[in-house]
């Protein structure tokens, strides 16, 4: 091959060699080795520029913006970048070490020089991974590959399937290949195979996955050197050799590619999929599996589904809240309460001590109706509804995601990933070695005194952090306690000249509007450092594999987020108001010489507070996640793309636009199912205080896709192909979590809601079936008189012209002159009886409902489970034959090469009938 030199006489360009490797093979086999080097030393030395060859390097390679080394025949399947810096010697010598491994593996390198990159200090080493190297990880690997075209018919007409026609994406974008009958790959049987271009038979997912299966593995010490910590690019990366590690976009997301041979996908992906004004569309999740891989295909798979069945869910939220808007006028207690014969004449007991004065109930008169809107008779149907929804949507997902095992080939994949997906920091780390039962191999392993150790710390970390939380939750309550008392006397001041934003804003209101938005606060303060910490420990306890790694992380943050985001919304729904005391007995949070006495709920009840709070939580989370995934990733991508910029970006070179884009981290999915899951804890959670929780999570999910989408597709690098049957640990979170919604929702529409009371109030003891007198039978009497020093008002100037001697406050208790005075009534115990009954009869209604639901829907389709039976027969067949043929082929050589005996030849015609009679 003709040498490209410059002035030196050891400046070559291009360098042929030939490698043995009989690994790699059946027998030995010469690889044939191609390593460009655009430089004479990675310190400097003379440019490319400067290089009477260079003119003609660039006839070798017209087109920058290309996947193909400068041959435009071998295709670049992954690149590392690296500069040089202080440090240079050392990495140098990792540098050499590692790329020489790799070429004793089979890779083929290529290295472009700093002098060509955009800022001029940059090198990328391009990475191809020849036909013998792939064919021999495919099969270590078991990657699945097509043998016969498949004669299953895909699915049955749909009634009224014109209707969905809009929504449809063109045929080629949805299904992007025909389907195939798959088979794990095995080198020794490659005329099995439906092998038209040894080329293009690996599609470049599968080709960046095994070459990165190979960086991740491969040592960079010398030979001779055994040291096992210096393993694998994730090292590599992480002391600086190499600046990046990525496979290639296929082409710019504006613009097709101008090779014929590239797919162009990320193309198609920007026009069909990553762009808002088409989010009524369907996802192409065939095309995101091949080019992404299956773990990102489920995981669209799954957020696609989740926004599906959440706009059934809004529809009926929608219909709840209209009742609502509907039975307005026909709200007897707040027309009671916003009387000014009724609750104008009725004084309240102050709301804390000395601060408060004594109030008219009429000036809740705004928060009695805000709170019918949620809390009416539709709230009940609605949390059942939401039950059984949770069930519903559980279960169909079970039968979409068994559909997608079949579709693509992740049937038997499980056990594959347990055993091959060793994670190279466990290799390394563990260096005791124990014999596998069931493979008759020495592995490395983890002794039960260092797991034990690590657990142990692993789990007083968390405890630790869950603690921290629980305080600071405290010290919010604590906050809301402290500011009523001021927020109730600067509202109710008829100095301060606020009085129109008084009549809107109550006390209570102000204090669950501000102590939400600090508990938001504290909320992103601790996720930012908390996830740093679950990471820490969870990379302490050295996971075997890949999937047990992201399941125990996926528990930890889990259980953390869990306490963090919802343990407000718990405070106010099952704590706030249930333990207040009477006027004469007031119940304080640390006792009575902390001065925080508890706090109580509106006369209408708690629930409004709680609405408040989730909406504050939920949608702050929402605007911010989304602020995150849109701006930061533009802003960054913006700001280091400008840096070193020399000239128009269709003149960079496919892998320096790549190179500035943001890397797509292993933890990347994880935290898209961790937003997601939040969110699912919201709107099943605490559904029966906002119904129209579903409608703002359809809402945000329709943004979510196109959002993340577009991510994938214009400001991340490509992420490395991996497998995944399902979405894992999340699977168990998400059972539950709708387990869990039953209890709480019960327990909300029983203790928070006021409408146990009202049914109690409407069916026992109100006049004429109705709700007249309703407020006055709600609320005790207490005598004034009786009331303490420290519990009375500062200011002792005239309340009400003194026309009163009592007050009234939220319970059920005899009045003053009674012989049980101020203890409980009979109906305060009838209404906790009729409570316990409802949360006892809706949990086992719903519970009924859905297993029920979970019994009649079967978790594989039965149509699934016909095609993948018709598919394992047809393979077993097509197998048999192929080896009986491969069978007479191997007897009729033998017949050409040596004449047989006799008896040799009624031997071999035996073998050959019993052969073809095996099942």
């Amino acid at each position: 091959m003709r040498r490209i030199t410059g002035e030196a006489k050891d400046e070559t360009l291009i360098e042929l060699q030939s490698v043995t490797d009989s690994h790699l093979g059946d027998g030995p086999a010469v690889l044939t080795v191609f390593r460009t080097n655009l430089h004479s030393d990675e310190n400097g030395g003379n440019s490319v520029n400067s290089l009477p060859g260079h003119t003609e390097t660039e006839k070798l390679q017209k087109n920058k913006d290309t996947v193909f080394f400068r041959d435009g025949v071998r295709r670049v399947d992954f690149v590392l970048s690296y500069v040089d810096d202080k440090d240079g010697e050392k990495k140098q010598e990792r540098r050499r070490a590692f790329e020489a491994n790799l070429e004793k593996e089979g890779l083929e390198l290529e290295t472009e020089d700093k002098s060509d990159s955009k800022d001029q200090k940059t090198y990328f080493l391009k990475i191809h991974a020849p036909w013998n190297v792939l064919a021999t990880y495919a099969d270590v690997l078991k990657i699945k590959v097509p043998f016969r075209t498949s004669d299953v018919p895909h699915g049955q007409d749909v009634p009224l399937e014109w209707l969905s026609h809009p929504f449809r994406l063109p045929e080629h974008i949805m299904r992007p290949h025909p389907d195939y009958f798959t088979y794990p790959f095995d080198k020794t049987k490659t005329d099995f195979f439906l092998i038209s271009d040894k080329d293009t038979f690996f599609p470049p997912s599968t080709r960046n996955r095994i070459v990165y299966y190979i960086l991740a593995r491969c040592p960079y010490y010398k030979e001779g050197l055994k040291e096992r910590d210096k393993t694998g690019i994730k090292r590599l990366l992480s002391n600086g050799t190499y600046t990046a590690a990525f496979p290639l976009h296929d082409c710019r997301y504006w613009k097709r590619a101008r090779n014929a041979e590239c797919e162009s996908e990320r193309y198609n992906f920007y026009q069909h999929w990553a762009r808002f004004l088409i989010f009524y569309k369907e996802q192409p999740l065939n095309l995101i599996r091949k080019y992404y891989g299956e773990k990102i295909g489920i995981y669209f798979a799954w957020l696609g589904f989740y926004t599906e069945m959440l706009f059934f869910a809004a529809v009926m939220g929608v219909i709840c809240f209209t009742y609502g808007l509907l039975s307005y006028e026909e709200n007897m207690s707040s027309k009671e309460i916003c009387d000014p014969n009724i609750g104008g004449n009725i004084v309240m007991c102050p709301l804390c001590d000395k601060k408060c004065p004594f109030w008219k109930l009429n000036s809740t008169c705004l928060s009695s109706w805000q709170s019918h809107l949620f809390d009416n008779e539709g709230t009940i149907f609605f949390a059942i509804f939401m039950g059984i929804w949770v069930t519903l949507f559980l279960e169909f997902w079970k039968r979409r995601q068994a559909r997608l095992e079949y579709e693509w080939d992740l049937v038997d994949f499980e056990e594959e990933q347990q055993q091959l997906q060793i994670r190279p920091e466990f290799e390394i780390q563990c260096t005791n070695k124990r014999l596998n039962k069931i493979t008759q191999e020495m592995e490395p392993y983890l002794p039960v005194t260092s797991k034990c150790a690590r657990f142990c710390l692993s789990t007083a970390t968390v405890i630790f952090w869950v603690s921290l939380i629980v305080a600071c939750i405290i010290g919010v309550i604590a906050y809301r306690l402290a500011v009523y008392a001021a927020f109730a006397s600067v509202i109710k001041d008829p100095l301060r000249k606020i009085q129109l934003v008084g009549r809107f804003i109550t006390p209570q209101l102000a204090t669950s509007v501000t102590a939400s938005c600090i508990n938001f606060v504290i909320i992103m303060i601790l996720n930012f450092f908390y996830e740093r910490v679950a990471i820490w420990i969870t990379d302490m306890e050295i996971p075997k594999t890949h999937l047990e790694y992201e399941n125990r992380l996926t528990m930890k943050m889990f259980l953390f987020q869990f306490v963090n985001y919802y343990s407000s919304c718990f405070y106010v729904a099952f704590f706030k108001g249930k333990f207040v005391g009477s006027p004469g007995n007031y119940t304080y949070m640390f006792g009575k010489w902390s001065k925080l006495r508890n706090e109580e709920c509106d006369p209408g009840g708690c629930l409004i507070e709680l609405t408040t709070q989730l909406v504050i939580v939920m949608s702050g989370k929402q605007l911010w996640g989304n602020i995150q995934e849109a701006l930061l990733p533009l802003i960054r991508n913006w700001w280091s793309s400008r840096k070193g910029r020399r000239h128009p970006e269709n003149h960079y070179s496919r892998w320096e636009q790549d190179h500035a884009l943001l890397n797509f981290t292993q933890l990347g999915l994880f935290y898209e199912y961790l937003e997601m899951v939040v969110q699912f804890g919201f709107i099943t959670l605490f559904v029966a205080s906002f119904p129209l929780a579903p409608l703002l999570a359809l809402f945000n999910n329709i943004l979510e896709i196109r959002v993340d989408a577009w991510k994938f597709t214009t400001q991340f690098k490509r992420p490395v192909a991996s497998k995944a049957r399902n979405i894992g640990a999340w699977q168990e979170i998400l059972n539950a979590v709708a387990i869990l919604s039953v209890v709480t929702n019960a327990f909300i529409m029983a203790f928070t809601s006021d409408m146990i009371p009202r049914m109690v109030y409407l069916y026992a003891y109100g006049k004429n079936e109705n709700m007249m007198g309703y407020v006055n039978n709600s609320l005790s009497i207490y005598n004034i008189s009786q009331i303490h020093e420290h519990n009375m008002p500062e200011e002792r100037g005239d309340w009400f012209g003194n026309s009163t001697t009592t007050c009234r406050y939220r319970d059920y208790r005899y009045p003053p002159g009674h012989q049980k005075e101020y203890t409980h009534t009979m109906q305060f115990w009838h209404i906790l009886a009729a409570k316990m009954a409802f949360i006892i009869i809706m949990e086992h209604v719903v519970f009924v409902v859905k297993f029920l639901v979970a019994w009649m829907i079967p978790d594989v389709p039965t149509g699934v489970k016909a095609r993948f039976k018709r598919e394992r027969y047809l393979i077993q067949e097509y197998l048999h034959n192929y080896e009986v043929e491969r069978l007479k082929l191997q007897l009729s050589a033998s017949f050409i090469t040596e004449p047989p005996s006799e008896m040799s030849l009624l031997t071999d015609k035996q073998e050959m009938v019993s052969e073809c009679l095996l099942p």
